[in-house]
């Protein structure tokens, strides 16, 4: 889910509205796409905990598949993307699924909402496309109210997948190019550093990208992912606003 998001977010100037939303569905048809999508859901609502009539941020949308089901179980969701294309996509998704949410064009780096404007924020495989980390972390960390929670899913520094991609990016592909990829340590220390207090951080998709793997793999892969982040392809992490 979450990297193919990104994907089709960093290369969004170049193609049309059709062909990105094509890209997400062909990843999301294929074997691999439906069990890695499945695992990473999975994990990021547990972490997320009780959303329903909650104020709710996702950062970097991408087409919405994923804000909607946040909206259709229960919560009142904000979905920010830097692309207007995607930004189009996920509204064209929410007409057709007669969905509300709201939809808003901009940067994660300067996010266009008041402090304390949310209960949650949630951002997936978007932190490693952008030039500021820290400074993204400290904008979420501000819409936050007190008390709010914040789930950030990643791409793992040390998994095969992250390796493929290292590949890629020294061939010179335009989206692995200028990736960077995060350990479950230097997440916590961007959270803490935005003041935040880290409650949770587990991993997903320890297996390779292939779908014979990951249909051996799935069955154990959270528990795997609740031992150890090393190996997982994703990590995902929840940290807390302090009340005072």
């Amino acid at each position: 889910m979450a990297a193919t998001s990104s994907v089709a977010r960093s290369s969004g100037g170049k193609q049309g509205l059709e062909e990105l939303t094509e890209s997400y569905a062909r990843w999301r048809s294929r074997r691999l796409g439906q069990i890695t999508d499945s695992l990473e859901r999975q994990l990021l609502f547990e972490l997320l905990g009780p959303i329903d009539r909650k104020a709710l941020l996702d950062v970097g949308c991408g087409d919405g598949e994923f804000a909607l089901e946040l909206a259709q179980r229960g919560a009142v969701v904000t979905g920010l993307d830097i692309d207007p294309k995607m930004i189009a996509a996920a509204r064209q998704r929410a007409e057709a699924q007669s969905t509300r949410v709201q939809l808003v064009e901009g940067q994660m780096e300067m996010l266009p909402f008041e402090n304390a404007s949310f209960d949650v924020v949630l951002a997936v495989a978007v932190l490693c496309f952008v030039q500021d980390s820290g400074r993204s972390i400290t904008e979420m960390a501000r819409v936050l109210k007190p008390g709010g929670r914040l789930v950030i899913g990643e791409l793992g520094r040390w998994s095969l997948w992250a390796a493929y991609r290292r590949v890629r990016g020294w061939l010179d592909h335009p989206t692995w190019r200028t990736a960077t990829f995060r350990s479950a340590h230097e997440l916590r220390k961007l959270a803490t550093g935005a003041g935040l207090n880290v409650e949770q951080i587990r991993g997903a998709v320890h297996y390779p990208p292939a779908a014979i793997a990951a249909e051996f793999l799935a069955p154990i892969d959270l528990t795997l992912g609740r031992k150890s982040t090393f190996g997982a392809a994703f990590i995902a992490m929840s940290a807390g606003k302090p009340l005072a």
